[in-house]
């Protein structure tokens, strides 16, 4: 089996979830990923306005479609997103994707250590998550973990990349790529990022 789907020992994830703890990062533990979309939905008040990254992990857990959905909750950025026109309103669509209140999405690793690595191929993402939002929660498979921040770059290189290559290039006709890396060593606004590590393998 490749390493990096290999689902790692309660022992290790309790570990990981102890050490995200002291590096600020709220972090729980579910074992599937039904239970990740409950836990991850009860954690956003009715009426949030919530931005769902692209996330092959939101995808497969059917949470991307329920935050997004006609008649939902909640206020999707990214209704307001597809009504606008990026050749004139580009800077108001970083803004809005910049700065959330809720962002949900998932990350390609993280470290035994409390850290979590993000790549990108256009950076979208990063800034909601670095600063720019008020809440982050992550959906992360439990594959996900890993020994070291070295572990996790090549966790990235030698797996989500290809993966993620692979699924753009269908998708849109044109391949991915790893441009942008952010690397959250601590938070440190409490309560702001939250983690839900899931029994299953989720995503790349």
């Amino acid at each position: 089996m490749d390493k990096w789907t290999k689902l790692t020992t309660k022992e290790t994830i309790n570990k990981t979830i102890e050490a995200l703890k002291a590096n600020g990062i709220e972090a729980h533990f579910v074992e599937n990923g039904k239970k990740a979309k409950e836990l991850a939905l009860e954690l956003i008040p009715e009426g949030s306005e919530v931005m769902t990254m692209s996330s092959t992990t939101l995808d497969t857990i059917n949470l991307s479609e329920e935050v997004n959905k006609e008649g939902s909750k909640f206020k999707p950025v990214r209704d307001k997103l597809y009504s606008m026109d990026p050749t004139t309103q580009l800077q108001e669509m970083n803004r809005l994707g910049a700065a959330p209140q809720y962002t949900l999405g998932s990350v390609h690793a993280v470290t035994e250590e409390g850290q979590v690595l993000i790549a990108s191929n256009s950076g979208s993402q990063l800034p909601a998550y670095a600063y720019g939002a008020l809440h982050v929660i992550w959906v992360v498979g439990a594959q996900k973990i890993v020994k070291n921040i070295s572990e996790g770059i090549k966790r990235i290189y030698e797996h989500s990349f290809p993966l993620e290559d692979e699924r753009a290039s269908k998708a849109y006709g044109i391949g991915s790529g790893v441009n942008k890396i952010l690397i959250i060593n601590k938070e440190k606004q409490i309560g702001r990022i939250t983690l839900i590590f899931v029994n299953e393998k989720l995503g790349f």
